[in-house]
């Protein structure tokens, strides 16, 4: 199984992120190259770098299994301030070139929210950004993500996925999302079907990633709440289903569950639950007591 999680990406930059993700055993993992929420970026330490892929290549770490996520602050889909799209356009551009820079192939990115604009005007603008962007022939491949419909998402039904790739003039990949999934209203617990209709839409050689989280929610609720792997609504039979599933055993599966601390929801100190959330669908086996376990590992 190819599986990791979320990882930071701080002062040793893509060495620190190796170092976390192999502490949860992990043999894949995702990172943004800076915090989601800002445009404050380090320059990229090519010695880091190298120390990282050696590392990488000593515990079998395949860089293509090595995921990077865009900020959140980029919105493709809102042109009502012109000059907001395209610093947007052009965040998402360095962004690509520090992922061409430290060799990553692919680049996860929400596709953006309309925020007014009528959806199709939205989808268009998205569109339009993409080609854009693409125009550059970066090495990093763009990966939009399933999206759960909060708000005035845009990419929340196969259908919109679909746009995008038949419209976007160079190749894009996509990002499955469990829990966006099961909140925009599909079915986890079909999720053959899911990918039946999506190979019939979109074709399943787009599938580059899948987000494995459960949620706090339930069918349909368009909200986008995660929950730890198997406390939520998916469960964790189906989503070690998904994580098993022969079409996609190839394909790196990353977790973005929540850290917990002495409560599932606690404000104080929290500790991540990857090590164990990886644990469990490795072995096939769910952990009951799942909270306990972390708080005693990192406790002791």
């Amino acid at each position: 199984m190819i599986i990791g999680s979320h990882v930071s990406f701080g002062s040793e930059q893509l060495l620190g992120s190796v170092k976390e993700a192999l502490s949860y055993k992990a043999n894949a993992f995702m990172f943004y190259t800076g915090a989601p929420q800002n445009t404050m970026r380090k320059k990229i330490d090519e010695n880091l770098t190298k120390e990282a892929k050696k590392i990488m290549e000593e515990n079998g770490i395949n860089i293509q299994n090595v995921i990077c996520h865009a900020p959140y602050i980029i919105n493709l889909a809102n042109k009502k301030d012109e000059e907001k799209w395209h610093f947007s356009i052009n965040f998402l551009e360095q962004e690509l070139a520090r992922c061409d820079e430290l060799g990553i192939s692919y680049l996860v990115l929400h596709p953006g929210s309309a925020v007014g604009y009528p959806v199709d005007e939205a989808l268009q603008n998205i569109v339009d950004a993409l080609n854009i962007v693409l125009e550059k022939n970066y090495r990093c491949m763009i990966l939009l993500e399933t999206m759960a419909g909060k708000g005035t998402e845009c990419g929340k039904n196969l259908e919109e996925m679909s746009f995008f790739l038949k419209n976007v003039e160079k190749e894009v990949g996509v990002c499955l999302d469990t829990c966006h999934l099961h909140d925009a209203g599909y079915e986890m617990d079909k999720f053959s079907e899911f990918l039946e209709n999506f190979d019939k839409k979109i074709g399943l050689n787009k599938i580059k990633c899948v987000h494995i989280n459960d949620s706090k929610n339930p069918l349909g609720a368009h909200k986008d709440r995660h929950a730890n792997i198997g406390y939520g609504a998916i469960g964790f039979e189906t989503l070690l289903q998904i994580c098993l599933h022969e079409k996609l055993k190839d394909v790196p599966k990353i977790l973005e569950t929540p850290y917990v601390g002495d409560t599932w929801d606690a404000k104080e100190k929290k500790y991540p639950p990857y090590l164990f959330e990886i644990e469990m669908l490795r072995n096939a086996t769910f952990n009951e007591h799942l909270l306990d376990s972390i708080l005693s590992y990192y406790n002791k």
